[in-house]
């Protein structure tokens, strides 16, 4: 439940995670920790979904670093959509001096045939975009942000993502784009980059997670934490789940207990309990398998709670405040 040293000490953070794990929600939840330290942040979407202009109840983002967020205490976040298309022409711009040839290409929509055809090139934009507001400087000649967050793309592709750049690396042997791939390939295989994890503890998701891992780590990129979402209390004693999981419980013994406490049931009622009861033992002795799963890859983890309504700005404070606790 604390916040590792290299992650502590890293400036750029990837947050993964399989659909449905809430991984949008934890890259901006740990913008806003970080933001309450009174740091400077900048939230980045790969994806194109513009979530995060809806969680923060904001108008569409534009390919450009806005606003979103301030803390009072100097902190912020700015979020940026990257868009392919505006990206990809800053990067002909940039190293091939093409501004008014991208615009032509643009017209007769050779840039979703270029990255059709070649898909890799699309990750090596969005990665080289993010390696420039790493290293983008303030008026005062500082760094204008002192942590990206980015909202990367789901476990199945993560390694994939961050590992092109060193595939297009080797197809380049000189030129503009071989030296922009070795400056993101050594950005993001440096301490300064960390790559967490978002899962819930369920059978699919811990499994892609733990593949995750697996797979981050023969990549020599370096794994910071699993964020375990949606956390609740167990209800129930650990010595006696595996007896109520097999539907072995005292119903005499929860009859008195509820009158005693002035509730009473009929036999109907007192069923529909046993069985709900049993099975939320087996939900449990499902999680705890997956918890044990998730042990052996020896990450940290962190517990995040389980919101019980629409996740908004307030609710994105409340887990960062989470994350606080743990030493963010």
């Amino acid at each position: 439940m604390r916040w590792p040293t290299p992650a502590a000490q890293a400036r750029l953070h990837f947050v993964s995670g399989k659909g449905g794990t809430g991984k949008t929600t934890m890259a901006a939840a740990l913008a806003i920790a970080f933001a309450a330290k009174g740091e400077k942040v900048l939230l980045v979407e790969t994806e194109g979904r513009q979530a995060i202009a809806q969680l923060f109840d904001v108008p569409p983002l534009p390919p450009v670093d806005t606003l979103v967020e301030s803390t009072g205490n100097g902190g912020s976040v700015s979020a940026l959509a990257i868009d392919i298309e505006h990206a990809l022409l800053e990067y002909l711009d940039m190293f091939y001096n093409l501004g008014f040839a991208g615009r032509a290409i643009k017209r007769v929509g050779a840039i979703d045939f270029v990255t059709t055809v070649a898909p890799g090139l699309r990750d090596v934009v969005l990665t080289g975009k993010i390696k420039e507001r790493v290293i983008a400087t303030a008026p005062d000649g500082g760094l204008l942000y002192d942590r990206i967050v980015v909202d990367s793309p789901p476990t199945g592709r993560i390694g994939a993502f961050l590992d092109v750049t060193a595939a297009m690396r080797d197809l380049a042997k000189s030129g503009p784009i071989r030296a922009q791939s070795e400056g993101v390939v050594k950005l993001l295989h440096s301490p300064e980059t960390q790559v967490h994890l978002t899962t819930l503890l369920e059978a699919m998701p811990v499994q892609e997670t733990v593949e995750a891992v697996e797979e981050l780590r023969s990549k020599d990129l370096h794994v910071g934490v699993i964020l375990l979402n949606r956390c609740s209390a167990h209800y129930l004693p650990d010595d006696q789940l595996d007896d109520i999981a097999e539907g072995q419980l005292d119903t005499a013994r929860l009859r008195e207990s509820l009158a005693a406490a002035g509730l009473e049931t009929s036999e109907a009622d007192l069923a529909g309990l046993v069985s709900e009861t049993v099975d939320y033992a087996r939900r449990l002795q499902a999680q705890q398998l997956a918890q044990a799963q998730l042990d052996e890859v020896e990450v940290p983890e962190i517990e995040l709670p389980e919101i019980e309504r629409s996740v908004d700005v307030g609710a994105l404070y409340e887990l960062a405040g989470v994350l606080k606790e743990a030493g963010v």
